[in-house]
C-alpha cells in the first residue's frame, strides 16, 4: 500500500533524505515553511496520507496499522532506503511504529506533539468523536468547521491568527475531503509498543508547544522516557502545532539537533 507524495528539488542526489508527515486532517502543505528552510541541504519527500491532499481518493481502513503501511510503501516507491524522519500528531505515531518494526530506514526522528502507538488520548478521542458525529449529521463543512473551532490544539492559533497564519491553516482544513470521518471499515487493533521502543537506538528530537494539550505533553514525556536517545524540547509561546505558529522557532532548533556532532545526526 502506497500514499502519495511530493518530492522537492534544491538540494544535490547525494544529500540526505527528510521525509515530512502531517496529522489528522492536514496535508503536506503544514511543512511549506520547513522546506523553504531545509529544501537546499536535503532531498524532502512529503507523504499525504490516505483520506488527505494526494491521496485524498485512497480508501480506509485509517488506523495507525494500515496508514504506517502506507507511510511504508511511498518510502520505497520513491526509492527512499534511509531518512530523516518529520512529522507531527499522527505521523509521530506511524513513524514511531516503523522504528519499530525496522528502525535501520531512519537516521533520526523529528515528533512534533507526539501520539505514542497503542496509546489512545482522551482529548484526540472526543475531538474525533464530535468530527465523525457531525460529519454524518450536519455534513462535512460544519465538522471542519467545528475541528478547527473547538480543539484544544488550535487554541494559539486562534487566539493570535494572524502570527500563527490562522487563515491558511483553516484553508487547509477545508480542503480535507473527510474521509476518515467518514469511514466505518475496522481498523487493525493495536497494542502498545512501548517494550519495543525501548530498543530503538535512534536520536530523537521530541518537541511540543508550550501551551500544547495536557496530553500530548504527558505522551511526550512517557516517550521520553521510553526512548533511549531521545532529548525533548519546548517551543514558546506554541501550542499545538509549533512548527506552524513560530516556524522560525522550530526550524532552528532541528537544524541544530540535524547538524549535531554528538548525534552525527546528518548523515
Amino acid at each position: 500500500m502506497t500514499a502519495n507524495y511530493e518530492t522537492v528539488a534544491g538540494a544535490a542526489d547525494s544529500a540526505p533524505w527528510l521525509v515530512m508527515v502531517h496529522g489528522m486532517s492536514q496535508d503536506r502543505r503544514v511543512f511549506d515553511a520547513q522546506v523553504a528552510a531545509f529544501h537546499a541541504r536535503f532531498r524532502i519527500l512529503l507523504i499525504d496520507l490516505p483520506g488527505h491532499g494526494l491521496s485524498a481518493a485512497i480508501p480506509g481502513p485509517f488506523g495507525p496499522v494500515e496508514l504506517a503501511a502506507h507511510v511504508a510503501g511511498a518510502l520505497e516507491q520513491a526509492g527512499v532506503d534511509r531518512c530523516h524522519y518529520w512529522a507531527t500528531h499522527t505521523g509521530t505515531a506511524l513513524g514511531l511504529l516503523l522504528a519499530v518494526e525496522r528502525p535501520g530506514r531512519f537516521l533520526s526522528m523529528i515528533l512534533e506533539g507526539p501520539v505514542l502507538p497503542g496509546h489512545p488520548l482522551p482529548s484526540v478521542e472526543q475531538a474525533l468523536q464530535q468530527a465523525r458525529h457531525l460529519a454524518r449529521t450536519a455534513g462535512l463543512a460544519e465538522a471542519r468547521r467545528q475541528w478547527f473551532d473547538t480543539a484544544p490544539w488550535f487554541v494559539v492559533m486562534r487566539r493570535h491568527a494572524e502570527a500563527c497564519r490562522a487563515a491558511a491553516q483553516r484553508a487547509i482544513i477545508d480542503d480535507f475531503a473527510g474521509a476518515p470521518w467518514l469511514d466505518d471499515g475496522p481498523a487493525a487493533v493495536l497494542a502498545p509498543v512501548d517494550k519495543a521502543l525501548a530498543a530503538v537506538d535512534l536520536p530523537v528530537l521530541i518537541y511540543n508547544g508550550e501551551h500544547d494539550v495536557a496530553d500530548f505533553l504527558a505522551a511526550a514525556a512517557r516517550l521520553q522516557a521510553l526512548l533511549p536517545r531521545a532529548q525533548w524540547a519546548t517551543i514558546s509561546d506554541a501550542g499545538g502545532f509549533p512548527a506552524w505558529e513560530f516556524p522560525d522557532k522550530v526550524n532552528k532548533l532541528v537544524a541544530g539537533f540535524l547538524l549535531s556532532p554528538v548525534d552525527r545526526v546528518c548523515g
